[in-house]
C-alpha cells in the first residue's frame, strides 16, 4: 500500500519559534517534521504508513487578527505541499490555538478536498465550533497528554488518508460530531431499549445510543428599571491585578479569584496595575489596563449620573484554559458577595 504524505499544522510555540513574543509570526513552512510532528512522523514511519513531509505553522495572534487572509496563505502552502492527509495540533485546552486548528483543518478539508483531523480538549471552544465539520480527537487539557493525543490522531489520520470509514466516536477516540448515520444492528430497537431499561433499573452500566447535550440554562435577569440609580460592579476574567500580582492569580487554569478595592481610583495606570492573563499578548493591555477593565469610562458615567454608583470593589480571575467547574464555583461566590452588597448590575469583561 502506498505511503501517506502528511502535513501538520502547529502554532508558533509548538513549532519552536517562541512564546507570546512570537505570536504575531505569519504563516511559514518547515520541511519535514517539527515539534509534535516528530512524534507523529515516528509512528507513521514505524508502522510503514508514510511520514510528515512538512510542517506549516503560524502565530496565534496572527491568524486571529488576519482571519481569512491568514487562512488563505496557509491553504496555498498546503495545496503546494499536496498531502494525502492533513493534521492540525493537538491544541489541548488552548482557546486561540484550538480555534485556529479547527478553522484551518476544516477549511483544508472543505476547500482542498484533503481529509483532515485535529485534536483538542472537549471543553475547548474550538471543539464545539468545529466538531461537526472535521474530526477532532479528544485530548487532555495540557500537553502532558501529548503522546496519547498524537497516537490517536495518527491512527485516525491513517484511516482518513486511506479512505477508510471511521467507527463510532467512543471507539475511535474523537469528539462526537453530532452527525447521524444509519447502521444495521443485530437486535431491533425495541429489544435494545428494553435491555437498557433493565440495566438502568438494576443499577448496571449501560450506554445510551442517543446522548443528550448537557446545556446550562440561565434565565435572563430582569432589566434594571433605573440605570441612573443603580449600583454597578466590575468583574473581569482578563487577569487585571495590582502590580506584582500579590494574590498569585494563575495565567491559566485559574484556581482562584480576587477582590480589589477601587474606591477613589479613577484610572488603572500601568505603574500600579497589570494583566497576568496567559492566553494572549498582554503588551498593549499592560500599557493601559483600562482596555479590559474600563474603570475610567465608568467613573465618567458615574459623574454624569449615567449610572448611580460604581461598587467599591472589582472582582478578577483569568478565564484562559479555565475549567467550567471552577468558573461556576467562582461565579457563585462572586455573585453572593455582589447580592449582599446590593449590586444591581455587572459589567463583565473578557478577552
Amino acid at each position: 500500500m502506498a505511503h501517506l504524505r502528511v502535513v501538520q499544522y502547529l502554532n508558533q510555540f509548538f513549532a519552536g519559534v517562541g512564546g507570546e513574543d512570537k505570536a504575531d509570526t505569519p504563516p511559514q513552512v518547515k520541511e519535514g517534521p517539527v515539534g509534535p510532528a516528530l512524534a507523529l512522523n515516528k509512528i507513521l514511519e514505524d508502522g510503514k504508513y508514510g511520514g510528515v513531509a512538512a510542517t506549516v505553522f503560524c502565530g496565534d495572534n496572527y491568524i486571529t487578527e488576519h482571519g481569512d487572509a491568514a487562512v488563505s496563505q496557509i491553504l496555498d502552502m498546503v495545496k503546494d505541499l499536496a498531502p494525502d492527509v492533513f493534521v492540525a495540533g493537538p491544541a489541548f485546552g488552548s482557546g486561540r490555538y484550538g480555534l485556529a486548528c479547527g478553522l484551518v483543518s476544516s477549511r483544508v478539508q472543505e476547500e482542498l478536498g484533503i481529509p483532515s483531523v485535529t485534536g483538542m480538549h472537549p471543553e475547548s471552544p474550538g471543539a464545539e465550533e468545529y466538531r461537526s465539520k472535521v474530526y477532532i480527537t479528544a485530548t487532555s487539557d495540557t500537553a502532558v497528554g501529548m503522546a496519547e493525543a498524537i497516537a490517536t490522531m495518527a491512527r485516525i489520520a491513517v484511516k482518513l488518508g486511506r479512505g477508510q470509514e471511521l467507527g463510532p466516536a467512543d471507539e475511535e477516540g474523537y469528539i462526537p460530531t453530532g452527525r447521524i448515520k444509519n447502521e444495521f444492528a443485530e437486535k431491533p430497537v425495541a429489544t435494545r431499549l428494553v435491555d437498557m431499561l433493565l440495566k438502568k433499573v438494576r443499577g448496571e452500566p449501560f450506554q445510551t445510543e442517543w446522548p443528550l447535550p448537557k446545556l446550562d440554562r440561565v434565565a435572563p435577569a430582569p432589566a434594571i428599571s433605573s440605570i441612573g440609580d443603580a449600583k454597578i460592579a466590575l468583574v473581569t476574567e482578563g487577569g487585571v491585578v495590582p502590580k506584582g500580582n500579590p494574590d498569585k492569580i494563575p495565567g491559566g487554569w485559574a484556581d482562584k479569584w480576587a477582590r480589589y478595592d477601587i474606591k477613589g481610583i479613577s484610572d488603572l495606570t500601568p505603574d500600579k496595575w497589570q494583566s497576568v492573563h496567559g492566553g494572549f499578548d498582554t503588551t498593549k493591555l499592560n500599557k493601559d489596563p483600562d482596555r479590559v477593565v474600563p474603570l475610567d469610562v465608568l467613573r465618567d458615567m458615574e459623574k454624569e449620573k449615567a449610572i448611580g454608583k460604581l461598587h467599591d470593589y472589582m472582582y478578577v480571575t483569568v478565564g484562559n484554559l479555565g475549567y467550567v467547574t471552577n468558573m461556576k464555583k467562582f461565579s457563585g461566590e462572586i455573585a453572593k458577595e455582589l447580592l449582599e452588597a446590593g449590586v444591581q448590575g455587572v459589567i463583565l469583561t473578557g478577552t
